[in-house]
């Protein structure tokens, strides 16, 4: 994905639907050169204008159904879905030379 991540597309759809907080919550461990999401399946953590918190899964639309397995993999997601949490996967593609989201909701 030459250009802009998919974290960063993510960030740019979230404060164009006036997000008030958002944050990243996938770190980089240094030690061990690798990505860490937020337990293990959350890349972005938002709050909606209504209260509703938001977590996003973020990557390519080729990569959305192993995005999906990962969540119902995790050991946190059945304590995410208790919370109440939202919980979608953004996979991003290009067509016509614009970024394009296919957003699952997966809560």
């Amino acid at each position: 994905m030459a250009g802009k991540s998919p974290t960063q597309l993510t960030l740019a759809k979230l404060q164009k639907e006036n997000y008030p907080l958002v944050q990243i919550v996938e770190k980089w461990n240094s030690w061990g050169r690798v990505r860490v999401d937020l337990y293990g399946c959350i890349d972005v953590l938002a709050i909606s204008e209504d209260g509703n918190t938001v977590a996003i899964q973020t990557t390519s639309l080729s990569n959305v159904s192993a995005r999906i397995r990962k969540i119902k993999d995790s050991t946190a997601i059945g304590h995410i879905r208790k919370a109440g949490w939202i919980v979608l996967v953004h996979g991003w593609y290009k067509k016509n030379n614009r970024w394009h989201v296919k957003e699952v909701d997966v809560s």
